[in-house]
């Protein structure tokens, strides 16, 4: 095996060795890394070579040596576009002869035939220079001819910085080494990385009991929702839902009367995935409400759930999409011990895999043009690897701003593959991390492992599925714990409704909400006594005020002799935000620890003290090294201090 005679090796950022692209958000600086090394000690230079994705030159930025053959350079990643980058190193001759001479001279050698050397090099590049560069450079050499065999005098006419950037220029590349195959960035925008996501059902948004909200009288909840500072409203599917077999109450396998069936029942009488369940009104009261949204700074995610009621008209259509039994009937969804006679999942199995690609391709295409950027991809893990990569160029292809949230609670490898192939966000298992031990062992893979690099979670503190027993026993307290731990660690969070309103009702020795919102109409008293509004408002405004909130990657867990008190940092990278986060993980007790924060992490010398202020309750502290937290699960069971970046002695 032949190898080259400069070695790139563990270039970052690379997924799966540049088979998927790691994934960035507009204006990012992209920080490049590789080892880059080669036999002897000659001197090594390299630089990124990178462009955007169908341009034909590309940019340069150089890179600089940081330890042990590690190398690193950047470039700001301007653009919603997708980026490649590969690297260049090479040999220079003139660094070489340089460090060498300074070997001769210290040793206190004869230099006189290292300086001649060092004329041949310095005169090869005045031949190929022009103007001024040349003038340098025959000034450079006549001062250097005077040196006879004076080595010292030698290195100051060498180390001159002028000469050092010309040489470097014009300088001759020996051996040049260039990394491939060029490696792929994925840049998406900014809501792909931070936001607030709030998740709620039209229908329940009205205000008479049994009577489902039109799309026109839920707009009346879009101000609050906007005031308790959310960006994104995430809707279940708003298609017409089937009759057949339609479940009731807490999934019943018969409805009652008036019962409204689950929204993933689609499709019925009043037709499939490109209709409005008529209950909710028309397509052009759905354009009205996302407009509505729209003007108060907040955008529209839709969920995107391929399984169809019997009812649907597909299943008339294309009875061929769908799995079949022996004797020819359509097979329901089962996920045992559980069975949903009311939907039927499409067969992508089938000889007909392409037809249904095409309508998955055609449904989304209709809602874009309908104002919805965001769609929640409703168990994305039990439908193809190949057909989410394709749909997923597909829509890229025609609107990079799209974005798609996969709701995979599944095996770890298959959430993975799935923001590899292109999902912009991902479910998480935050929801089953609770303890002080599995959130820092969690949140350590997520933001500094290579997974950091393209899975991007999204914090549900619950969903209509998944009321945790966390929730279930600890009651308000543990609301506000979950709350704040999803708000803080991740830049992407999201609520399902009645969270504010910390409800709690399960099943008995399930996960499932009592009364579930899936099969009934909900009426609420937004801000009936112990709602924790002012609270959602209030860390809504602390992430948006603070960029150190905005970014998964820069949490460090610090030490709190108490089990119970988790303590981290978060901070932009110039550190000009730095926040310290200590959260009572007890639902139940007050706890009290001393926490430990690293004075030169915060730009505080040993000894000295800061100020920091909680922007919870306003409170202002002087602390220092080592600092004591006591929090009560009655008051807010978190501090998020700000640290003031005057120290004080």
């Amino acid at each position: 095996m032949s190898l080259p005679p400069i070695l790139i090796e563990n270039v970052s950022p690379s997924v799966d060795g540049g088979r998927y692209p790691a994934k960035r958000v507009v204006g990012d600086v992209c920080v490049v890394e590789a080892d880059i090394f080669r036999d002897g000690a000659e001197v090594l230079r390299a630089q990124i070579h990178w462009w955007k994705e169908g341009e034909t030159a590309f940019n340069v930025a150089p890179m600089e040596p940081l330890v042990n053959d590690r190398w690193q350079g950047r470039f700001v990643l301007a653009d919603l576009a997708d980026y490649r980058f590969t690297l260049e190193a090479w040999t220079d001759p003139f660094a070489s002869w340089r460090s060498a001479l300074r070997r001769w001279v210290a040793g206190n050698q004869d230099v006189t035939s290292e300086i001649q050397e060092g004329i041949r090099l310095i005169a090869a590049c005045a031949d190929r220079a022009e103007g001024e560069d040349c003038q340098t450079l025959e000034e450079a050499l006549a001062l250097l001819r005077d040196c006879g065999s004076d080595g010292d005098a030698a290195l100051a006419v060498v180390s001159d910085a002028a000469l050092s950037t010309l040489m470097d220029r014009l300088g001759a590349r020996i051996q040049p080494v260039v990394y491939d195959p060029p490696l792929a960035i994925q840049v998406n925008r900014t809501r792909a990385r931070f936001g607030a996501w709030y998740e709620m059902f039209p229908r329940s948004q009205g205000t008479v009991p049994g009577t489902g909200a039109t799309f026109r009288e839920a707009e009346a909840r879009l101000p609050a929702i906007r005031d308790l500072g959310f960006d994104v409203i995430y809707l279940p599917p708003i298609h017409p839902i089937g009759a057949t077999h339609r479940k009731g109450r807490n999934s019943a396998l018969e409805a009652g009367p008036g019962d409204p069936g689950s929204p993933w029942a689609i499709g019925g009488a009043a037709g499939g995935y490109l209709d409005v369940e008529p209950a909710l009104g028309t397509l052009e009261d759905f354009d009205h409400f996302v407009m509505v949204a729209d003007r108060l700074g907040m955008e529209i995610a839709l969920d995107f759930a391929i399984q169809v009621s019997p009812d649907h008209p597909w299943v008339r259509a294309h009875p061929e999409w769908f799995y079949l039994r022996p004797d020819g009937t359509i097979k329901y969804a089962e996920n045992p011990p559980k069975r949903y006679q009311d939907i039927y999942p499409l067969n992508f199995q089938s000889g007909h895999a392409k037809q249904i690609w095409l309508a998955m391709l055609e449904i989304v295409e209709f809602w874009i043009d309908h104002g919805v950027k965001i769609f929640r991809i409703d168990n994305p893990h039990t439908k193809p690897f190949s057909f989410w990569h394709w749909l997923l160029q597909q829509v890229r292809r025609r609107d990079p701003d799209v974005l798609f949230l996969a709701e995979a609670f599944t095996r770890p490898k298959i959430m993975k593959a799935l923001a590899k192939l292109g999902f912009h966000q991902s479910y998480s298992y935050f929801t089953w991390r609770n303890t002080k031990q599995e959130l820092t062992e969690y949140l350590t893979e997520l933001s500094q492992t290579e997974v950091r690099e393209f899975y991007q979670p999204n914090f549900f503190t619950n969903t209509p599925d998944i009321l945790h027993e966390f929730l279930r026993r600890g009651g308000r307290p543990a609301f506000q714990i979950r709350l704040i731990l999803a708000a803080t660690l991740s830049p992407s969070y999201g609520i399902y409704s009645g969270f504010e309103l910390c409800e709690n009702d399960a099943v008995p020795d399930t996960e499932e909400y009592l009364n579930s919102e899936k099969f009934e109409i909900k009426v609420r008293d937004w801000n009936r006594p112990g709602n924790l509004n002012e609270l959602i408002a209030r860390v809504n405004r602390i992430r948006n005020e603070n960029a150190a909130l905005h970014d998964l990657t820069n949490v460090r867990f610090l030490g709190a002799e108490n089990a119970n008190i988790l303590f981290c940092m978060k901070a932009t990278a110039d550190k000009s935000n730095v926040l310290l986060i200590a959260v009572n993980l007890d639902p139940f007790h007050t706890q009290d620890a001393v926490v430990w924060v690293p004075l030169a992490d915060i730009g505080v010398r040993a000894g000295e003290s800061y100020d920091v202020e909680d922007l919870l309750t306003g409170a202002r502290y002087r602390w220092g090294e080592r600092n004591f937290v006591r929090l009560s699960p009655d008051g807010p069971p978190a501090h998020i201090l700000r640290v003031e970046r005057i120290p004080h002695p």
